[in-house]
């Protein structure tokens, strides 16, 4: 195995998230190296891992925490790491030791540039990034919100810990309207997706549904909202948990829509 920094050669791999069969993924790819170009000059660090048979198996992306959807100071703060865990495309290449080396590697960068620890997000009941997994590699619980929690690493005597950026600003509704709104970054693959699954489940509705997008790859937009990626319907925010897909977003689009016919509020009549 060898973990190593990325390169112009394999950052398709890491726009996918290593899933080449996934073609969502691929389909809103121009969203996420937008993204990677800006980030890269605010301290963007991608490390990859490389499997004994050569396939790229694993990534891990860090940022300056100031950069990031969290408050902290001083740290680096993992976006992400993920090694491929499908039977598709490479295998499952999970239980190898592929996220401890992308992690501690992540670490040792991380101390060399100065930071005073190192911290990310985590999921206390889901495979992956899961808080456990982090906890057994050094970290201690920081802060959390439901299932979700901040899990951190001080280096350093003084460091301070992460604190989740609570939710400041919800979309208003429109009378007479269904209306999806989508925050989003563009860091995030899957948040990605999501934002083009509304975008096709509102034109799916054009006039009974509008859509809004909240661009907050600008961190004084996404500090005015309190979340950098978030999809709501009416202001209700609907992707707590598993992004919604295609199907179930559908479903519960058309069934608002059919309750403003029922109240009779000004819904465009289908012919």
């Amino acid at each position: 195995m060898q973990v190593f920094d990325i390169t112009p050669e394999h950052e398709r791999d890491y726009h996918v998230c290593l899933k080449h069969y996934w073609d969502d993924a691929a389909s809103c790819i121009d969203r996420r190296e937008e993204w990677y170009e800006r980030a890269k000059g605010q301290g963007l660090r991608v490390k990859l891992a490389r499997d004994d048979d050569g396939a790229v198996a694993g990534q891990i992306q860090y940022i300056p925490i100031e950069r990031s959807f969290v408050d902290g100071q001083g740290l680096y703060f993992v976006l992400c790491i993920w090694v491929h865990g499908y039977k598709e495309g490479i295998g499952d290449r999970r239980g190898k030791g592929i996220g401890a080396a992308l992690l501690e590697a992540a670490e040792e960068d991380a101390r060399a540039l100065g930071a005073t620890g190192m911290a990310a997000w985590g999921l206390k009941s889901e495979e992956w990034m899961n808080v456990p997994w982090f906890e057994r590699h050094g970290y201690k619980m920081a802060d959390a919100v439901g299932d979700k929690a901040l899990v951190w690493k001080p280096f350093k005597e003084g460091a301070r810990p992460p604190r989740w950026i609570k939710e400041r600003k919800r979309p208003m509704g429109i009378q007479g309207k269904v209306v999806i709104t989508v925050l989003n970054s563009g860091w995030c693959v899957s948040e990605n997706v999501l934002r083009n699954t509304a975008r096709m489940v509102a034109a799916e509705h054009r006039g009974d549904v509008v859509f809004q997008e909240v661009d907050t790859s600008d961190r004084r937009t996404m500090l005015e909202w309190g979340n950098s990626d978030a999809l709501y319907i009416d202001g209700e925010r609907v992707d707590g948990g598993e992004p919604p897909t295609h199907g179930e977003l559908e479903e519960l689009v058309a069934r608002k829509v059919q309750a403003l016919r029922r109240w009779g509020i000004g819904v465009t009549k289908r012919k």
